[in-house]
């Protein structure tokens, strides 16, 4: 039902961008979120964004490089990711919920997407 799309191998200080598009839900009513799970490493959110595009909360991680926005007329929500470093490699994760998220790592979402690999690596 999500599915996300984008990941790739990038050279550090590169960018990307990632989708997740939704079938057979209307992403509308819905929080939506990236996590991500490096190897070896349990997931962690990355960010969160409520039914509006003012309300979006980050890692502390990714503050400032990393920005989460939806499009619900594409029922799409995205990440887009600049300043890549080696520490951002991870299979990211999409991710809605009914619940309020005020902070990515403390938000329990219902539905998750399948993973999309970001390698960072000269």
């Amino acid at each position: 039902q999500l599915q996300a799309s984008g990941g790739g191998s990038v050279q550090p200080g590169s960018s990307l961008t990632l989708s997740c598009v939704a079938s057979e839900i209307t992403l509308d009513y819905y929080t939506l979120g990236w996590f991500r799970q490096a190897p070896g490493k349990e997931r962690k959110g990355v960010s969160c964004i409520g039914l509006t595009d003012d309300i979006t909360n980050y890692a502390d991680s990714v503050k400032g490089r990393f920005t989460i926005s939806r499009d619900n007329a594409k029922n799409t929500v995205y990440l887009e990711m600049h300043s890549l470093k080696p520490e951002d490699t991870a299979v990211y994760y999409c991710a809605a919920g009914s619940t309020w998220c005020a902070q990515p790592d403390d938000w329990y979402p219902s539905r998750w997407g399948q993973g999309t690999l970001v390698t960072v690596s000269s």
